[in-house]
């Protein structure tokens, strides 16, 4: 009887976390009409996601003319705009290329949100288009020890419990040194994200494998990028994980219907929770269950 047996035991039944993912850094209204760019369109789009399920909201924030922003006032404006519409908890990207890293934790430090995103690891990021035959973007996404241990004593010090960003089987081994040195304290929340060309393929047998390696303490989500999002989303609810929606991920509620707000997304995915025999989680069970301390 391995660990995920275990683990499948002990939590299929446990209601599952909806996060929704509002808007990325890549994508544009020229490829989804939907995605929000002021504070106020942000704030909209976190109260239909709250209202159809889900619990959290993961933010990257952008200007008001839609370009991504690394800076604390707009990170600010946003938080406030959503904090002044509903109670969703709100989830900061630490997330950027070629970003000093005061940078990237400016947001935390100055607003303290209750959950800050953590990518573990540095990696090949691309997207390939298969009918073109060359990809159509491709960077280092780097992520190294050094800069991980800054952000989490940043977040440590902020009260902000770290959701990490595991795009591969060895970015959930770098968390056992962090655990290991103190940094990272239970209760662990992972993301486990497929379908990044460079990163894990999006498989049934790759989740498992994924999922075998965390602690027995953890609380994961799975993030599906692209087309292959909801058939991860489907098993992630089946083996007792979290999901992650909305339109920094994927567009598409099905083949060729796009989305027309993130709420719709979430809507979709709480009927796949309750129709797979799970409840949708509320506010204060995932508060209870990740430990969380800033509002």
């Amino acid at each position: 009887m391995n660990s995920l047996w275990i683990r499948e035991n002990q939590n299929f039944e446990r209601p599952c976390m909806i996060t929704c993912a509002l808007s990325g850094v890549v994508a544009n209204r020229t490829q989804c009409p939907a995605i929000p760019y002021t504070p106020e369109e942000y704030a909209e789009e976190a109260r239909r996601a709250y209202e159809a399920g889900a619990a959290v909201v993961h933010i990257h924030a952008r200007s008001p003319d839609g370009l991504p922003s690394y800076e604390v006032e707009d990170y600010r404006a946003i938080y406030q705009a959503i904090t002044a519409v509903c109670p969703i908890i709100i989830n900061f990207s630490t997330g950027a290329i070629n970003v000093p890293t005061a940078k990237k934790i400016g947001h935390i430090q100055a607003i303290k949100p209750a959950i800050g995103a953590l990518n573990m690891g540095s990696m090949n990021f691309a997207k390939y288009h298969a009918e073109k035959k060359r990809f159509v973007f491709e960077f280092i996404f780097a992520n190294p020890f050094s800069e991980i241990v800054q952000i989490l004593q940043a977040m440590n010090q902020a009260q902000t419990k770290p959701e990490m960003e595991c795009f591969d089987l060895g970015h959930i081994g770098n968390s056992y040194p962090l655990i290991d040195m103190g940094l990272l304290t239970p209760p662990f929340q992972y993301s486990l994200i497929m379908g990044v060309t460079g990163g894990i393929p999006p498989t049934t047998a790759n989740l498992l494998k994924m999922v075998d390696m965390l602690p027995v303490s953890a609380d994961w989500e799975v993030i599906g990028v692209s087309h292959d999002q909801w058939r991860m989303v489907a098993t992630a609810i089946a083996i007792g994980g979290n999901v992650r929606v909305g339109l920094e991920d994927h567009f598409y509620l099905a083949p060729g219907q796009m989305a027309r707000s993130n709420g719709e997304l979430v809507e979709k995915a709480a009927r796949m929770v309750r129709d797979q025999g799970r409840e949708v989680a509320t506010i204060p069970e995932c508060r209870q269950r990740l430990g969380l301390v800033n509002p």
